[in-house]
């Protein structure tokens, strides 16, 4: 550990402090992101229902993730164009995997 200080903000107060190896080197937080759609239960993609470029509204059916046999419809969350599709049909994915990237502008 070295002993500069870091500057860190907790509830609106200003903190200087020194900080170990370990947490200088963590994975920094990524924000929630609506419009990345991933992957709720490992799983074989089956159908997929949109294309790159396509406009899709609030509740639109977006592919099929297969489980256990039976057939989960991944719907969209938010109006958008699909950015980026990144299965396709018969990928085999694990949980949390990105399947769908929709850009909200």
């Amino acid at each position: 550990m070295s002993n500069e200080l870091n500057d860190f903000i907790l509830d609106d107060t200003m903190y200087a402090t020194q900080i170990n190896k370990k947490f200088a080197n963590r994975k920094k937080f990524e924000g929630f992101n609506l419009g990345k759609i991933h992957s709720f239960i490992p799983g074989t993609i089956r159908v997929i229902y949109v294309k790159n470029g396509q406009n899709v509204k609030k509740g639109d059916t977006l592919l099929v993730l297969e489980a256990m046999k039976m057939k989960n419809n991944v719907i969209s969350t938010i109006d958008g164009i699909v950015k980026n599709i990144y299965v396709k049909t018969g990928d085999l994915v694990p949980k949390n995997h990105l399947l769908v990237e929709i850009d909200v502008s």
